[in-house]
């Protein structure tokens, strides 16, 4: 498995290579925009994402102007349904109105920080991932 952890936050960001990288090779983007890139290369390259690990509050582009832009790419690039990459929103904001906006925007779930194992590792066998 092939997965993109994008944190700004440099424990967080730890937190969760540590975590992933038990299950795949992990790439890590400190914001949106190098998000964005690393989403594209992968793309170019014909060896895209499984997985994606997103915040939301993020410098320059925030997690869901990243979510919907990689959604948008795919679209243009027919990638849709099953095919398309796993997105996890993982960050702070629990409230139902962050959330519903992530899940609006295509998300395929959504975890609260600090992320737990547990919960990462049975979302990703929910997705079918692991």
């Amino acid at each position: 498995m092939r997965i993109l952890i994008v944190e700004d936050d440099f424990i967080n960001r730890k937190i969760l290579h540590t975590i992933c990288q038990k299950y795949g090779e992990c790439d890590v983007a400190v914001d949106g925009n190098e998000a964005v890139k690393a989403f594209r290369f992968s793309l170019h390259e014909k060896n895209r994402y499984d997985l994606i690990c997103l915040d939301i509050m993020m410098p320059g582009k925030d997690g869901y102007q990243v979510l919907k832009e990689i959604r948008e790419i795919e679209s243009n690039n027919r990638i849709d349904g099953f095919s398309a990459t796993k997105i996890i929103m993982t960050t702070a904001l629990g409230d139902s109105k962050h959330i519903f906006k992530a899940f609006r925007e295509q998300c395929e779930a959504y975890l609260i920080k600090p992320v737990e194992e547990e919960k990462l590792v049975a979302v990703m066998k929910d997705l079918g991932l692991v």
